[in-house]
């Protein structure tokens, strides 16, 4: 049996159509429900759809008073606060492209992301960087605030694979590439409900992440507002620690973030009260087992994966109706057509490991990369997301690493994430990193750097029961932390680079 799964017929995506349109649509009828509530140590700022809606409508009012026209590109440079929804959405509505980045890159990174997508407009929040000089005019924070009271413009249809917004790759391995999503790519988020969401209109759902990221900026809004449900994030400065106490206070009922945040929130084992929660998500990178049982432990409820990217969201995944089998991610959504592919481009028989690829007639794949004004097509029938992956015979995917984290010890390509994993369960152990490391012209050697309190004998003697000997480290090294990208991913290419700096 090859490792490939055939779609389910799913309802097309209606034409014309317009995402802004799709994800409040839900929320008319029930105009005085909570759509939003940003989440502050002292307290909420709250949002009803009824005012929800007409503050998207007048900021998209005045991006066109404003004088922009259809397909002008708008760079978001915001924070988590209410400003960013308002601005993506009404830019989304007027039939313009807004941009999502980062909060804290640098002047320089800003100019280059700028450069590429040719900006028509600047939306800032007060102190963020922005490039210098700017390339076109800047709008404030409090000047797109201002909008909201305007009279409400008409949300424009469109085709649904017409350009809708452009988000950058975390370019953690090269320079960020500009991925370019069509309207559709929100119709496609239905078949996340029931196949890793497990989402209704009574859920209140509560996302830890930074809203330009496109995890928090599809699971902790649009997804909650897409089913008329309550959407949590929050507000600047609230810490994963201070996460339990407000997903509390604020009746959480799901809970979304990255295993590093879980991490912490878990640290000391403690048991948390959370009466209303009825489980948790995960994504952003591989959910190790220890993290996922002691969520079990301290919860009562279930932690449930998922694997996306920047590309195409997530397709594959655990859910309350389908948990994941120990050490597998999920299994593909239903109306997904997924593959495993072998060097040659071909499925390769399950079991087997090869790359993880989505077909290009998935509805919620990009449309490709925006290059020099125009959007570079996706080539073959197949994209390669670069995971390395096998699939079970039930279908169940388990996840090995990025194609470019792979190890080699002796010859045999091994997976980071196995490595961390088996490490992991140590007790001395709170998280850890495995990554090659050069310790001669010609040869390298797998090192471990880790968090924790065990030494290096136990730890020695740990990885000989738990990996075969071409998979144990040969260098253990101790850190405070292990870095992260922006988007809570380990920074294993950051601890390499850091090695070679002292050697």
């Amino acid at each position: 049996m090859l490792s490939e799964t055939a779609a389910q017929p799913v309802a097309p995506c209606p034409a014309p159509f317009n995402l802004a349109e799709h994800v409040l649509a839900a929320g008319r009828s029930r105009p005085d429900h909570v759509a939003l509530q940003i989440l502050k140590t002292n307290g909420a700022e709250r949002w009803s759809y009824g005012r929800l809606e007409a503050a998207v409508r007048g900021v998209a009012t005045g991006f066109l008073r404003a004088g922009l026209e259809s397909g002008d590109r708008v760079l978001l440079r915001l924070g988590n606060g209410v400003a960013f929804p308002l601005a993506f959405l009404g830019a989304v509505a007027a039939g313009l492209v807004p941009v999502p980045t980062a909060a804290g890159l640098t002047a320089g990174e800003v100019a280059r992301l700028a450069a590429v997508i040719a900006p028509r407009l600047i939306v800032a929040a007060e102190g963020v960087v922005l490039p210098v000089p700017a390339p076109c005019p800047v709008l404030s924070e409090a000047a797109l605030r201002g909008f909201e009271a305007l009279p409400p413009a008409g949300i424009v249809p469109v085709d649904p694979d017409r350009l809708a917004y452009i988000v950058f790759t975390s370019g953690t391995s090269g320079l960020p590439r500009a991925v370019a999503h069509a309207h559709r790519a929100v119709w496609a988020r239905r078949m996340m409900r029931e196949g890793w969401l497990g989402i209704g209109p009574a859920d209140r759902l509560l996302h830890a992440g930074a809203l330009n990221w496109t995890y928090t900026l599809g699971v902790g809004l649009f997804d909650p507002w897409a089913v008329g449900a309550t959407a949590l994030v929050l507000a600047e400065g609230v810490t994963a620690e201070q996460l339990p106490l407000l997903a509390r206070r604020f009746d959480a009922t799901i809970v979304a973030a990255v295993p590093g945040v879980y991490r912490k929130i878990l640290a000391g084992g403690r048991v948390l009260s959370l009466p209303r929660l009825r489980h948790g998500l995960s994504a952003g990178e591989k959910l190790p087992a220890p993290i996922r049982a002691a969520w079990r432990a301290a919860t009562g409820t279930d932690l449930h994966e998922a694997m996306g990217l920047s590309e195409c969201s997530t397709f594959l995944s655990s859910s309350p109706g389908r948990p994941a089998p120990e050490g597998a991610t999920g299994y593909a959504q239903a109306g997904r057509r997924i593959a495993v592919l072998g060097p040659d481009g071909a499925p390769v028989s399950r079991g087997e490991a090869g790359v993880l690829a989505v077909h290009r007639d998935d509805p919620g794949l990009f449309l490709g990369t925006f290059e020099g004004g125009t959007i570079a097509p996706i080539a073959g029938d197949w994209f390669q997301t670069g995971d390395i992956v096998h699939m079970a015979k039930d279908g169940a995917i388990t996840y090995h690493g990025r194609a470019d984290d792979m190890l080699n010890a002796g010859g045999f390509r091994v997976s980071p994430v196995e490595i961390e994993t088996a490490m992991n369960a140590h007790p001395g152990v709170t998280a850890s990193a495995a990554v090659e490391l050069p310790v001669k012209a010609d040869a390298s050697v797998i090192a471990l750097f880790y968090c924790g309190t065990a030494g290096e004998d136990a730890l020695a003697a740990h990885a000989e029961e738990a990996l075969a000997r071409f998979k144990q480290p040969r260098l253990y090294l101790p850190r405070a932390t292990i870095p992260t990208t922006a988007n809570g991913k380990i920074n294993r290419r950051a601890l390499r680079e850091e090695w070679k700096a002292t050697q």
